[in-house]
Formats: C-alpha cells, structure tokens, sequence
C-alpha cells in the first residue's frame, strides 16, 4: 500500500516522503522535501497526493460549478426500506385484503407512529407514491365493512402454524390514552397505574411463543383486565377451530371466574400470581 509519509527530522522540520508498507515495514519511494513551516507542510502533502493519487481532485460543488441543467437531484426515495417493508406484507399474507391504501397507511406507522393524517407526509418524505387522506381514510370505513380484520388474522394464523409455535399462547393487556376531555361509548376513564385521568381504551392481544399475534381486542376503558381473556381466547379458539392449547397470563388475568372458564373450554392454562396467594398445599406443604 502506497502512502503519504510524514516524518519528524532532527533540526525541527517535517520531511514529506511517498512511502510503502511492505512485510511490516514502511519502504520510502520517493522523499519530496522537508517543510519547516505550516504552509510549506500543506504545499509538499499536496504534491505528494497527486503523485500518489494522479487525476483525482476534489469535486467541486460550489454554487455554479455544475452547469445549469446538469446533476439535478428531482426526487429521493428510501427505496430499499419500503421494499423490506412490502415484502415482509407480503410474505405475511397481508395483501389478501387487496387495498393499497390501508398498505400504504400501515406501512407508514410502521415507520413512524404517527397520526392517520400525518402518515401522507411520512409517505412523501420517503418517496412513496401515496394515496390520498381522504382514500386513506376511505380504506378504514373499507376495513370495518369487508372484515380487513378477520382476513388479517386468518393470515396471522396460517404464518404462525407454518412458522411458529401454537401450543402455547401468550396474553396481555394495555391501555391507550386519548387527549380527549369528554368520554365515548368507548374511550372512558378507567383504571390507570399512572394515574391518569384522560379517557382510555383497553387493549387484549394474544400472541405465540416467539411474541407473533394472532388475535387483538379493544374493550372500554374501564372494564377490568381480568374479563378481556376469556372473549379474546374464546375469538380465538373459535374463528381456527381449536381445541388444544396452553394460555399463560399474568396475575392481572387471574380470577377464578377466568380460570373456570378456561377450563370448561377444555383449555390448559398458566397464570403467575405471588406465592403467598398460594395455598400450603400448592406450595408443597402440608
């Protein structure tokens, strides 16, 4: 490898040489002068780097230096991020609900999280051809009529079969929070470990194993966690026709209304709880 090699001499100056590196070991080819001031530093490296480098100087992109018309930049587009976005719709099965509107409003959240309407300016900043706010919005009242939902999880399902593991499912609840001051039929006021006042919808989302959902589940704000389990599993169980399974929970899902249920479900399940909620005979006493 051929390099421009500076060196310290001993009266003080900086010898400038083209040297080599070969078997550990640096080999001057040529020693173009010694500089004893700054200037003279910059004029000898730069010589060396066009003997080094011939006919490669920089580009110059000042302001008028490209000729009028030429190396215009027209458009930008992420291009290799919606492609691993599209394909992994695709090998999921998500395109059986044929709308490139609600892909293209998915696909942006994925993205960036952000609201319905500011999803058209994520789509335009990564060069996407986009479908209108008002066809985006189009395609959620199209999702409500043509069931987008049950389509979407058919398809959940037939990936998880293929490539998980539905002997054991997993579930768990969240709350979503709303800048709303006044409540709906859904968005009410409930529980909150933050203590929070704004109005709230609770979300159920069963999962496999290895965290793939499978079914979702909104329910008013203030129902209580431990009564979404059952209408989740039970959607479940019933919309694939499955009999045998493994529920694990946490101990917000534990009541023993919940665990009855599952079990006249024909159902396995496995809920954490404390141990001193244990009887002495659960916990191997006597």
């Amino acid at each position: 490898m051929v390099f421009v090699r500076k060196v310290r001499t001993a009266s003080g100056a900086t010898a400038v040489q083209i040297a080599q590196r070969r078997n550990g070991r640096d080999r001057v080819l040529e020693h173009l002068g010694s500089a004893h001031t700054e200037a003279e530093l910059v004029a000898l490296v730069a010589v060396a780097r066009r003997k080094v480098y011939p006919g490669q100087g920089e580009l110059d992109l000042s302001a008028g230096a490209v000729p009028a018309g030429y190396a215009v930049i027209t458009a930008k587009a992420s291009a290799v991020l919606w492609q691993v976005l599209s394909g992994a719709y695709t090998r999921l099965g998500f395109d059986v609900v044929g709308d490139a509107s609600f892909k293209q409003l998915v696909l942006a959240r994925i993205v960036e999280p952000t609201s319905k309407a500011d999803s058209v300016r994520v789509l335009a900043e990564i060069g996407v051809g986009h479908a209108s706010l008002r066809m985006m919005f189009r395609s959620l009242a199209r999702a409500q009529e043509r069931g987008y939902g049950d389509q979407i999880a058919a398809a959940c399902f037939a990936h998880a079969a293929t490539c998980g593991d539905l002997s054991l499912c997993l579930y768990d609840v969240t709350t979503l929070y709303f800048e709303a001051e006044d409540e709906d039929d859904l968005r009410k006021v409930g529980f909150s470990k933050e203590r929070r006042v704004d109005p709230q919808i609770v979300v159920g989302l069963l999962v496999d194993r290895n965290g793939f959902p499978l079914e979702i589940g909104c329910f008013e704000g203030n129902r209580a966690e431990t009564t979404t389990i059952i209408p989740i599993v039970k959607a479940f169980a019933a919309r694939h026709n499955l009999a045998d399974m493994v529920i694990a929970a946490d101990a917000g899902m534990l009541s023993a209304t919940n665990l009855y249920q599952l079990d006249q479900a024909g159902l396995r399940f496995i809920v954490g709880s404390r141990a001193s909620r244990l009887s002495a005979f659960e916990r191997g006493g006597t």
